[in-house]
């Protein structure tokens, strides 16, 4: 809803897609960090768990579009917004907004891609962090991308850090760019 009580329209998404381009030409990130307009209400955008991007109950199918949005992404103390220089709308994350589909070890970094294009090295900026579900007792490891925004690090990437991890006591971890992340104990992953 808007601040007089109207949802947001597909013609409001338009618009914050035409600002989107012109503030983020190619890949480069805007300085959403440096935005202050005033709250604009709500649109019917969720990042659903697995990723996925549904705009009034219907997945946005275009990749570029996806991407886009993703470069006007802010995590503010009242939720996550599509920001540009003159709009803030609300939108609705599942869990966390992007997913890490890939992680290579290239020398002393691990470097993850996520599912809308960033490539993020682990370490001091970057960090890991391990929750266990509650309901499930599974790990949900997850990587800071930028400005409190993370990835959910999907499952197969999680087996390679397990792969790569090595024990430090009685944790098993993995190194990136100096930084050393716990990813579980030891014993849990022993063969």
């Amino acid at each position: 809803m808007t601040d007089s009580g109207v949802k947001a329209t597909g013609a409001s998404l338009n618009g914050v897609a035409e600002a989107a381009k012109a503030q983020a030409p190619g890949r480069g990130l805007p300085p959403v960090h440096l935005w202050s307009p005033a709250h604009s209400g709500e649109i019917d955008i969720v990042i659903r768990k697995d990723g996925s991007w549904i705009h009034e109950g219907s997945p946005i199918g275009r990749e570029a579009m996806v991407r886009l949005f993703s470069t006007i992404l802010r995590k503010d103390p009242d939720g996550f917004h599509l920001v540009t220089p003159v709009e803030k709308m609300r939108i609705t994350v599942e869990d966390a907004p992007f997913i890490a589909v890939r992680v290579d070890r290239e020398g002393p970094a691990l470097v993850f891609h996520t599912n809308v294009g960033d490539r993020v090295e682990a370490g001091p900026e970057h960090g890991l962090r391990i929750e266990t579900d509650p309901a499930s007792g599974e790990p949900r490891p997850y990587l800071h991308v930028r400005r409190g925004l993370e990835a959910l690090i999907a499952r197969p990437v999680f087996y390679e850090l397990v792969e790569m991890a090595e024990e430090r006591g009685a944790q098993l971890g993995v190194a990136s760019n100096g930084a050393w992340f716990p990813i579980g104990p030891a014993e849990a992953h022993a063969s």
